[in-house]
């Protein structure tokens, strides 16, 4: 009896949530034939063959990949997501060409090839690039998906010339983000949605050396490649707004519309319209 007490005190006092149900979400509104084929018991399983961290559904509500962890993406992610809409208001993207920096897993990469002429997307993790080329395909999409580490000239390099970019989540991610954009400007034809954190000015206690140039800057530790919500190396770098949009007006991107500011917990955040004059 003792020794059965003592086994139980060992046990967690609360059990780990199930998960996310398979099904009974609200349908998405648009149609996903390859995805309505699969039994129930199919799509169980492919969800249990990669290690989601996010999950869309189908047509019937069902769930189409898995939440991060307890409390992290527990609800099915929008398709489109609501700035993807801005975006195509914004730059008409049927006859466009867009890169995406940064797909994760696919999710806004289905959205906008559901409305532009052709997608390129990249990621820094290979896992990332399996998971996005596989949505995709269930969702009735092929997009060109490369794995691209946006911190490197080389790589950088190699990425086509596009009309639009979607830039959502990466650049707070970056260690020199002004080296980055400084590549990637030179590949926009058209313009660029920014969304990303910026440090508070109060809080650019750092200097950012790039190109021969400083920039204050906040410090902010990342998980390094291991942590897949997280950036590549131990650190980034977080400009001002200022700064920022400074940056973009000095790379061609003369035309800068701040759309959105938000105070989110992990500090201020912004949403910019940029394009070229």
């Amino acid at each position: 009896m003792l020794k059965r007490l003592l086994r139980r005190d060992r046990l967690p006092q609360t059990m780990p949530s199930a998960g996310p149900p398979a099904a009974g979400f609200a349908p998405l509104s648009r149609a996903t034939p390859r995805i309505d084929r699969f039994s129930d018991e199919d799509l169980a399983e492919l969800n249990r063959l990669l290690k989601w961290n996010c999950f869309t559904v189908d047509s019937q509500g069902r769930r189409v990949g898995d939440r991060a962890r307890t409390a992290k993406r527990e609800e099915p992610q929008d398709i489109p997501d609501r700035r993807i809409v801005l975006l195509d208001d914004t730059f008409a993207l049927r006859d466009k060409h867009v890169l995406e920096v940064g797909c994760f897993e696919g999710v806004h990469t289905i959205a906008l090839a559901d409305r532009a002429r052709e997608v390129t997307a990249i990621d820094s993790r290979i896992e990332h690039v399996v998971k996005t080329v596989l949505r995709c395909y269930l969702y009735g999409h092929a997009p060109e998906v490369r794995r691209c580490n946006v911190e490197l000239a080389d790589e950088m390099a190699a990425l086509p010339e596009v009309d639009v970019v979607h830039h959502v989540g990466v650049l707070y991610h970056l260690v020199d983000p002004v080296a980055h954009l400084e590549r990637l400007a030179s590949k926009i034809r058209g313009g660029m949605m920014l969304d990303t954190h910026v440090a508070a000015t109060q809080q650019a206690t750092d200097m950012l050396r790039s190109g021969g140039a400083s920039y204050p800057c906040r410090r902010v530790g990342e998980g390094g490649v291991s942590e897949v919500f997280s950036g590549m190396y131990g650190h980034a770098s977080w400009l001002t707004l200022d700064a920022l949009i400074a940056l973009l007006q000095r790379l061609g991107l003369r035309e800068c519309q701040l759309v959105e500011e938000r105070a989110e917990r992990n500090g201020p955040r912004v949403l910019i319209m940029a394009r070229r004059a």
